[in-house]
């Protein structure tokens, strides 16, 4: 490949890993903004990285991940949605792998990474950084409630992944024809 050439995959991947950056943190920050937005800005959010997999790799949208995380953490009014993306937002990248396996198999390692992730969060949540609004939201929840959460955002995180699919099988289709 020539160097001008290679000066421009350079520039372009800058541009657009930098674009999805910035759309990434906008979005979280709405998430502040908007009631019961907690969950559906992370979700958004990750479809930022759609276009990061599917031009340069997972590599590429896992360095834009880390940077759209720290940015939210740093920028962003709800530290709970910058969070649930931190500990969320690598999964588009990592898809695709986890899709080598077989289905069955797949789901379970999917929905084992999600409820760990979300274990660990709240944990940290709860008791390291002790975020008033949330510790007093679990203080009200039985453990039976708690697991039946879990239980609701694992069916949500199967429904999600699957509409993580079909939206990447559109953006490449797009990408062709476009």
């Amino acid at each position: 490949m020539e160097p001008r050439d290679q000066s421009r995959r350079q520039s372009r991947k800058a541009a657009l890993c930098g674009m999805m950056a910035a759309l990434t943190v906008v979005i979280l920050c709405l998430g502040g903004m908007i009631p019961l937005a907690t969950f559906a800005c992370p979700i958004l959010a990750m479809l930022c990285l759609i276009p990061a997999v599917c031009e340069y790799g997972p590599g590429t949208a896992l360095i834009l991940y880390g940077a759209a995380s720290i940015l939210a953490l740093l920028l962003g009014p709800d530290k709970e949605i910058a969070l649930l993306y931190a500990f969320l937002g690598w999964y588009p990248a990592l898809r695709p792998r986890l899709d080598s396996i077989p289905k069955a198999v797949g789901w379970l390692v999917k929905c084992g990474l999600f409820s760990a992730a979300m274990a660990v969060m709240y944990a940290l949540i709860l008791h390291l950084f002790r975020l008033e609004a949330v510790v007093e939201e679990f203080a009200g929840y039985s453990t039976a409630m708690v697991l039946g959460l879990l239980a609701l955002g694992n069916v949500t995180f199967l429904a999600f992944d699957q509409a993580l699919a079909r939206t990447t099988v559109l953006y490449q289709k797009k990408r062709k024809t476009g």
